[in-house]
Formats: C-alpha cells, sequence, structure tokens
C-alpha cells in the first residue's frame, strides 16, 4: 500500500528544533539571541520577513495578542508545569505574583510585578508556541527599536494617530502600512505612546528558562486537573460519557439557551454600545436581510456583554441556572489552563435547549445516565495527555468528538471541514478512520461557509514551525486541512482500543471502534496566500457561524445516540 504522506521533512524546522532543545536543557536562563539565526533562517509562513529591515507587523501583532499586555516589561520568561515546582526552583511563590493573560491565547500566566513572567505548561506544544513567539517578538521589537532613534525624546507617538496626514508619515517612517499602524494602536490602547517609547529606549534581549521538562512531570500535572473533575462527580468511573473538545462557550449556550432568555437585556446592551456593525448586523437579521442566525447573534453579544461591569448580575443568574442543571464548570486552580464541563444529558432542560435541536422525544433523556464533558481544547500534546487521562478513569466512553480550528489550502475562512485521514507530525503515523460526520450534518446549520467532508488532515508542531516548502508538499500530497490537536487526540484513542502504545511512523487504521468518533475542523486561516497569516485575520463576529455550526452537529449526535441507547 503507498503511503501518501509528505516525503519531505524541512531541514531549518528541525534544526530550530534541535537547537532550541538542546538549549533549554541548561539548569540556567538562555538568551533568546542564540536562537535568533535559526529562527529566521527556517522562513517560517508566519513570520516571512524576519531576515528584513523592515517590521513584519503580522508576526509581531501575532505575538503581541498571545501574550499579556505586561510583556513590555518582561526580561525573563521561565516556563513550568506546576506552581509548586517554581517554589521549589527558587523562582517564587506564585500565589504572590499577578494572574495576568493574553487576549488571544488561554494559558496560566504570571507576572511578578518587575520583569519576570511566568508560564505554566501543559506539554511540549507549549514549549513549541513560546519560544519562537518569543523569538519574532524579539526581533521585532528590535526592528522598531532602530527605526524609532529617528525620532526625538520630545516627540508625541499618541499625538502621531490625530490627523492622517501624521499617520501617513509616521507610519512610512516606520516602514509599515497605515492599516499596520492602527491594528496596534487598537491593540495597545492607551497605552500605544508609552509601549514606542519603551521600545525606542531599549533593544529588548529576552531570556528564558525551563524548569524540569520531563514527562513525569507533564503526567503528575495532568493528574492533578483530573482530580478535581473527579472531585466535582466522583461518579464518573461508573457512569458513561461522550467526551468533547471543543470551548468554553458554545456547548453550555446551546443546552442552556441562557442567551435567548435574557434577550431583552441583550438588545438593550447592543442599543447602549457604539458597535455600529453589530447594530446592523441586528437590525438586517430582524428584516431577515441576512441569512445570520440569531440564536448564534445573541450567543456572540452575551458573551461580550458577561465581559462588562453591567453583566456582572447575569453572571450570577448564569451560575444559578447551571446549578439548577447540575452542570458544573472545573477549571485548574494550581495547574495548566484547561476548564471542563460537566453536563448530566438527564438534567438538560427541553424547553431550554438551542430550538434547532429541539424535538418530541426529546424527553427520553430524562431517562440518561450519561454524561458529556467538554473540555476547552488544549494546544497540541496536551490533547493526547488530557484523552488518555480521561479514558482511565471513567466508566466507558460512548463517543469522543473533537472541534477545532485550522488553516485551510483548499477552502476559505469559515468553513468547515470533515477529515477521514489524519497525518500526526508528532507520531508521523498517518491515522485513517470512519468520521461520523458528513456534509449534511453540518450543512443546515452553516449560513456562510461550505462543509467539505472526506478532508485529509495534518497536525503540525506549531503555528510558527512551517514554512512554505513544507506546506507546499502536504498541498501536493492531497492535505489541505492544516491544525494541531488531532493527531495526538487519535494516538490517545488507538490507545484506547488497543493493548499497546501507538506506533511511529506506520499507517494506523482506526476503523470498528467500540466508540463514535467525529472530528470537526473550522478554517480561520488560509496560510499559503500572499499576505495572508494567523497574524493578519480574526474571525470575530463571523467565526460564530461554523462555530456553532459544527457545535450543533456534535450536540445533535449525541442526542440521537443516547436517545437510541435508552430505546
Amino acid at each position: 500500500m503507498e503511503r501518501a504522506v509528505p516525503k519531505v521533512v524541512s531541514e531549518e524546522i528541525e534544526l530550530y528544533l534541535r537547537t532550541y532543545y538542546s538549549l533549554l536543557r541548561t539548569s540556567t536562563e538562555v538568551k533568546l539571541r542564540s536562537l535568533v539565526e535559526a529562527h529566521a533562517g527556517m522562513n517560517s509562513l508566519l513570520h516571512p520577513e524576519a531576515r528584513s529591515a523592515n517590521p513584519d507587523m503580522s508576526a509581531f501583532i501575532y505575538s503581541v495578542l498571545r501574550m499579556p499586555p505586561e510583556m513590555q516589561s518582561i526580561r525573563l520568561v521561565v516556563m513550568g508545569q506546576s506552581r509548586e515546582m517554581f517554589q521549589k526552583s527558587g523562582i517564587g511563590d506564585l500565589k504572590k505574583w499577578e494572574s495576568v493573560e493574553a487576549a488571544a491565547r488561554r494559558r496560566r500566566t504570571f507576572f511578578d510585578g518587575k520583569s519576570r513572567l511566568a508560564i505554566l505548561i501543559a506539554s511540549r506544544s507549549d514549549i513549541d508556541d513560546i519560544v519562537p513567539m518569543l523569538t519574532a517578538y524579539q526581533i521585532e521589537w528590535n526592528k522598531l527599536h532602530n527605526l524609532l532613534q529617528k525620532f526625538p525624546d520630545s516627540f508625541s507617538f499618541s499625538n502621531a494617530l490625530n490627523e492622517e496626514s501624521e499617520k501617513e508619515k509616521f507610519a512610512s517612517s516606520l516602514l509599515i502600512t497605515v492599516d499596520d499602524l492602527e491594528r496596534l494602536s487598537t491593540i495597545w490602547g492607551e497605552k500605544f505612546g508609552s509601549n514606542l517609547k519603551m521600545i525606542r529606549k531599549e533593544r529588548l534581549s529576552l531570556k528564558v528558562q525551563l524548569l524540569s521538562g520531563s514527562l513525569m512531570e507533564y503526567r503528575r500535572a495532568i493528574n492533578e486537573w483530573w482530580t478535581r473533575i473527579e472531585e466535582a462527580l466522583p461518579s464518573f468511573r461508573h457512569r458513561p460519557i461522550y467526551f468533547v473538545s471543543s470551548n468554553s462557550h458554545s456547548l453550555i449556550n446551546i443546552v442552556t439557551g441562557f442567551a435567548l432568555k435574557h434577550e431583552k437585556a441583550l438588545v438593550k446592551f447592543l442599543e447602549d454600545t457604539d458597535d455600529e456593525l453589530l447594530q446592523k448586523e441586528w437590525a438586517d437579521i430582524q428584516a431577515n436581510v441576512v441569512p445570520s442566525s440569531r440564536e448564534n447573534f445573541f450567543y456572540y453579544i452575551m458573551k461580550k456583554y458577561l465581559g462588562t461591569p453591567s453583566g456582572a448580575k447575569l453572571n450570577e443568574i448564569l451560575s444559578e441556572e447551571e446549578a439548577s442543571c447540575e452542570i458544573q464548570r472545573v477549571t485548574s486552580a494550581q495547574n495548566f489552563d484547561i476548564e471542563a464541563q460537566v453536563i448530566p444529558m438527564s438534567k438538560m432542560s427541553q424547553a431550554a435547549l438551542d430550538p434547532r435541536l429541539q424535538a418530541e422525544d426529546n424527553h427520553l433523556l430524562e431517562k440518561s445516565d450519561a454524561i458529556i464533558l467538554n473540555i476547552d481544547y488544549p494546544l497540541g500534546l496536551a490533547a493526547y495527555q488530557v484523552l488518555a487521562e480521561v479514558s482511565d478513569h471513567v466508566g466507558q466512553v460512548l463517543g469522543v468528538y473533537i472541534m477545532g480550528k485550522s488553516a485551510t489550502l483548499n477552502g476559505a475562512v469559515g468553513d468547515v471541514m470533515i477529515p477521514n485521514v489524519v497525518y500526526d507530525g508528532h507520531s508521523r503515523n498517518s491515522y485513517i478512520f470512519n468520521n461520523s460526520f458528513e456534509a449534511e450534518d453540518v450543512t443546515p446549520y452553516l449560513e456562510y461557509g461550505t462543509v467539505l467532508d472526506g478532508q485529509k488532515a495534518v497536525t503540525l508542531w506549531g503555528t510558527f514551525l512551517q514554512n512554505h516548502d513544507y506546506m507546499d508538499v502536504f498541498y501536493r500530497e492531497g492535505y489541505t486541512d492544516i491544525e494541531m490537536e488531532a493527531g495526538p487526540y487519535l494516538s490517545a484513542i488507538y490507545e484506547m482500543v488497543r493493548p499497546k502504545r501507538h506506533p511511529m511512523d506506520e499507517i494506523v487504521n482506526l476503523y470498528g471502534l467500540p466508540f463514535d468518533l467525529g472530528i470537526l475542523h473550522y478554517a480561520s486561516d488560509k496560510p499559503i496566500s500572499k499576505g495572508k497569516n494567523l497574524g493578519s485575520a480574526s474571525l470575530s463576529y463571523f467565526g460564530m457561524d461554523p462555530t456553532y455550526a459544527a457545535s450543533l452537529a456534535i450536540l445533535k449526535r449525541i442526542i440521537e445516540i443516547e436517545k437510541e441507547r435508552i430505546k
């Protein structure tokens, strides 16, 4: 059987990986400048202008969004698997540090108030994400530092954006576009001027340090994560479960219908905001001018509303309503940031369920003993550890469903892709399997995009760890769905049904599983498009369309299987 997988491995990417892992083995701090040459040499699709003197603003903004705002003050980044590890290593007691967050990356992070950042990591994939991102950030910081030297100390960077002509002149001086300048201004807000002053003041010389990094520590961290979940519902070992890897909002919104019950409050919030685009979208939905889903719209508005001070009361009501349905949210207090949601199917209110999933025989679910365990999707190899831990401690797995973002080489942003072949870059295995979803399962819920089934997916090491030659090989071999979690999940599934550890560099047949398996990816990026990469676009509101289409398809599948099981 001929194996249609990429035959070429990028030597530049492998050199980069070997370089930073060999340096991180040291027990001391590592200067990132040691990695700059290897980073630039891999010609990353996410950082194509690394060698240029001109700033690569897509790479810089991508990095800025995935690090906390305090990054401007940071000079040392320390990675470890648990709080205890930081204390034992003499770094400090993280309970006394400030918990900080990035806008676009979910990771438990702490700031010492001076110049150190502590990051709790769940797997090697976090290292493959953090190190290239920090290196790109430093490279682009120093380019801007050089260009900002032409401005006098008295220059007001904030005022440079007031006049259109001044804005164009300022952007031209920095060798960037006005659009990029405005995006950076939007992200930094009031700190735009002070941040540029800090960049002008000094070149950046970051240091990184990895504490331990052993497999044992990763396993210990994941075991502590599971212990908290099991404490929330001790009967896990005796009840069947449907495992879902998605996000922390869509499944809960569909099950509780909470946003739809509080439509008046959400409309009032919308009217009081200055978001003209969302106001117009709501007017168009009411007038049936656009095909957008009313339900999806309110799910999106609710997320924004709950994040404001005026939404505090509604947040309390939401918690009470989830408790009445015996829904539990479990977070990891000590380790990495992966929220789990425990949803007993017998307590799902049929009246509250999203109207698109209501059916006459849904009352059968009242007899169900099954649980939906939904987790906020982990990054890369953490997916393997999470599913392996879950499968070790539950009674029976009835289904495994994986929903996540991906890049597409043949579709458009907003499309949904359904793979039945996955090449895993970590194990180098090609997994072939029967995906329980087809295009017709998702299409009824997708208003704007297209559903592409029969696709071939590839799991990469990290977002920066890809270049044009590498991706071109995948495309020529028919791999068009590029993501980061499916391969590790399938490696864990192999070990759930076979009496040995997953193989390496093989074709692996996963047909005939004793449980349901479904994988849905929605496209958030087209990496080979000129001028477009993960740093240059955001799904924003319209990302709700594929997200909820996939979530509805998954929950409908679970409900149908459970009703048949009860009958």
